[in-house]
């Protein structure tokens, strides 16, 4: 009885593994990276919601919610964490990311630096897995 009244919890929220991933920093979790990706990642969700609203009301309700389907199964078709990376390639078809001509087309793919850090593939599986915990690798030194 006493036992259902407890609630388990770790001070300070979630764990992190220090070894592996490295010191936490405050100003990184509470900032983002730089203003405007903050807008262009709202303006992207909306113009997302803005144009399922125009096919529900084209098409019928049911088109949207298969569509939201096949991007769930599309985006769960991945590699093994390792040296190469998971491209995604179905997903990227599927909502036109394709078409995109993003920052890493014309000035190098950031897996590419010198600073990144070798993925660990027993960890990434482990948190693939819900056996360990934090981020499948660290990104950058």
């Amino acid at each position: 009885m006493e036992s259902a009244k407890k609630i388990a919890h770790e001070i300070g929220g979630v764990k992190r593994d220090a070894l592996r991933v490295g010191l936490n920093g405050v100003k990184s979790d509470i900032v983002g990276s730089h203003p405007l990706e903050s807008s262009y990642e709202s303006g992207k969700r909306s113009h997302e919601a803005m144009k399922r609203t125009i096919i529900g009301h084209t098409y019928g309700t049911a088109l949207p919610l298969k569509m939201d389907m096949d991007r769930q199964i599309l985006s769960r078709f991945q590699r093994p964490s390792g040296p190469i990376p998971s491209s995604m390639l179905g997903l990227e078809v599927y909502t036109g990311a394709i078409d995109d001509f993003g920052f890493e087309d014309y000035l190098n793919d950031p897996r590419d630096s010198e600073t990144f850090k070798p993925v660990d593939l027993h960890h990434g599986v482990e948190v693939r897995l819900g056996m360990s915990k934090g981020p499948v690798a660290p990104s950058f030194m």
